[in-house]
């Protein structure tokens, strides 16, 4: 589409009249109607504006002249999965499990590629193949050029490092030895648990990412283990295949 009907679109679904948008974005109803006329288009401030209010990159208020890909893993990129920065704009370099706020997840190659690989392997794309594909990729995106340059010196690893140590020190039973987090958005992993009260509540925000990953029991049940964590809290649980069932079994301000 073109950035006219764009506009138009997103207006019209979040039940915007041209007086109400354009009030939100500091022009004159006269302008947003020349942009929905294809008389003129937003400039760059107004862009970015219009992202942050709608939600939307500013690639996709263009019409989607770009192909976007994120510039650590590879993944093509959607407005529900593009990251953010720390001012809460849009990031359209990164994916949201690559880039979460300003920070940069992932800083050893090998590390991304093994998190990678179990999304990627099937029947007519096994594993081998799956890793070479990720061994030729990253060394062509952006973030692993330069690398050096965007590094933050290991200050992040060593965040990730003593979460692992807080956690395994917790000695939750039947819970083998965390090594690793990986980054987890909110959506994906804000399971709903029972209270106590017979109530049900979730504990994430589904536009957040989280560190955390998924932990067989060593106690014979079938179930896993999955661990949360960011810089405010601890979050453990157990849960059946594919999250059913879940039980919280630790929540911990830190």
């Amino acid at each position: 589409m073109d950035t006219k009907d764009v506009l138009l679109e997103l207006r019209t679904r979040n039940g915007l009249s041209q007086d109400e948008l354009a009030e939100k974005v500091f022009v004159t109803r006269q302008a947003v109607s020349r942009w929905e006329n294809g008389e003129t288009v937003p400039n760059t401030e107004t862009l970015k504006q219009l992202s942050g209010l709608f939600n939307v990159s500013i690639n996709t208020l263009l019409g989607s002249p770009r192909k976007l890909v994120c510039q650590c893993c590879g993944m093509p990129l959607e407005d529900s999965i593009i990251s953010h920065n720390k001012d809460g704009s849009m990031n359209e370099d990164y994916c949201q499990w690559c880039y979460a706020d300003g920070t940069y997840t992932y800083s050893d190659m090998d590390d991304l590629i093994d998190v990678c690989v179990t999304h990627m392997v099937s029947d007519s794309f096994p594993e081998d193949q799956a890793r070479a594909y990720m061994k030729q990729l990253l060394p062509t995106l952006d973030y692993w050029k330069r690398h050096g340059e965007l590094s933050d010196n290991g200050e992040f690893e060593a965040f990730k490092q003593k979460l692992i140590d807080e956690i395994n020190d917790l000695h939750i039973e039947g819970m083998p030895r965390l090594d690793r987090l990986n980054a987890l958005i909110g959506s994906y992993v804000n399971l709903e648990y029972p209270l106590p009260s017979g109530m049900k509540a979730k504990f994430l925000d589904d536009h957040v990412t989280y560190l955390g990953n998924q932990l067989e029991t060593t106690n014979g049940e079938e179930r896993c283990f999955g661990v949360l964590a960011n810089a405010d809290f601890i979050l453990i649980c157990t849960y059946a295949e594919n999250g059913a069932d879940p039980e919280l079994v630790l929540y911990k301000k830190r």
